[in-house]
């Protein structure tokens, strides 16, 4: 993917899985803009999405909207429950929204690409996290305890607003799990079978903007350069989502969190050194950047220490999964066949849950 810059905004050009271009714009207290960004979309009518929790930060968005604002829907939650959705969409036509505005992470980006699939309506994203998943047209939503994804062009946001003012209160421990969420998109992305080498190094870059900032995020934790520098990981990360297609990791990551109601961050930060020492059987040359990158012949046990030492959790049962839920949970991942490095059974995968709920080391 080609970019072009101009100050603090860096406009994407159309992607291998979209012919839209995406406006992505970096820079601290950048969603004073936001009233600009609406009227550059020439939309009249915005609704501002949020989780319960971050309802106060929708308030100020709409507030800095003034007229161009006409409501806020503060009941977003966690893998986008389908029935979230519907409620939001009786809000959608009340209001006779023209444009989403969505302030939060993966929860509230998630409702508004599920909106915007069912309505076509112009996005504006504003994270307050890592997720990434502002960067691509797939909606992950769950319905009767299943989670499932599905892509299209109109699921993929207009505008997105990196304001690393939102990010610099981010809690410390959800700061390093939101990190490892976005890092676990480049470190998939570098064995993914449509990978490129365009791909291949934005996953790279990615990586490498969490492996230096981190740290200095966890030190100085208001920090605006060092928060910035990882919000254009999370970007590259997030980039990469949207245009190579991922395996293991995220597919155990979907399962347990669509059948098990487990927080999406702190999954993902437990499963991904154990996803990729699985893998780096068969793929260790493709995983080699991140040993280069942080040290050690294995890139599952070099993230598994790089984890460890950013305080990340590391065991499943730590977030409420119940040991007597490890064979159905082996059994969902491994229901249907997706594209992996190496094989997947579902005896390796039990194994490796095990080893994930309990904390131990990954199996190499």
């Amino acid at each position: 993917m080609e970019e072009t810059k101009s100050g603090e905004d860096i406009v994407a050009q159309p992607t291998q899985n979209s012919d839209q271009a995406v406006r992505v714009v970096f820079g601290a207290a950048r969603r004073i803009s936001i009233a600009a960004e609406a009227r550059r979309l020439g939309v009249t009518k915005a609704l501002v999405l949020s989780t319960p929790q971050q309802s106060g930060a929708a308030l100020e968005i709409a507030e800095l909207l003034g007229s161009l604002a006409v409501g806020v829907f503060c009941k977003a939650e966690m893998h986008t429950p389908v029935h979230v959705t519907e409620d939001a969409m009786t809000h959608v036509a009340e209001t006779q929204a023209d444009c989403l505005i969505a302030i939060g992470g993966g929860s509230t980006t998630g409702l508004g690409k599920a909106i915007a699939f069912r309505t076509n309506l112009p996005q504006i994203v504003i994270p307050t996290t890592y997720a990434g998943s502002e960067c691509t047209p797939i909606l992950g939503q769950t319905e009767n305890g299943v989670k499932t994804t599905l892509s299209d062009p109109s699921i993929l946001p207009e505008v997105i607003l990196y304001d690393s003012e939102l990010v610099m209160t981010l809690p410390v421990p959800m700061t390093v799990t939101s990190a490892l969420n976005a890092m676990a998109h480049a470190a998939e992305a570098l064995y993914g079978t449509n990978r490129t080498g365009g791909t291949t190094a934005m996953a790279i870059q990615g990586l490498e903007s969490f492996i230096e900032g981190l740290p200095k995020v966890l030190t100085t934790p208001s920090d605006l350069d060092a928060r910035e520098a990882t919000q254009r990981g999370a970007w590259a990360c997030g980039t990469v989502l949207g245009q190579v297609g991922m395996a293991l990791h995220h597919k155990l990551c979907h399962t347990l969190g669509g059948s098990f109601n487990l927080p999406h961050a702190e999954t993902h930060a437990i499963v991904l050194p154990h996803a990729i020492a699985y893998n780096a059987r068969a793929a260790a040359r493709e995983l080699q950047p991140i040993c280069d990158l942080l040290g050690g012949d294995n890139a599952g046990t070099a993230l598994h220490d790089f984890a460890k030492q950013m305080n990340a959790p590391t065991a499943l049962r730590d977030l409420g999964l119940q040991e007597s839920d490890l064979d159905r949970a082996a059994d969902l991942a491994t229901t249907k066949p997706y594209p992996n490095p190496r094989p997947v059974t579902r005896v390796d995968i039990r194994a490796l849950l095990q080893a994930a709920w309990a904390g131990d080391a990954p199996i190499q």
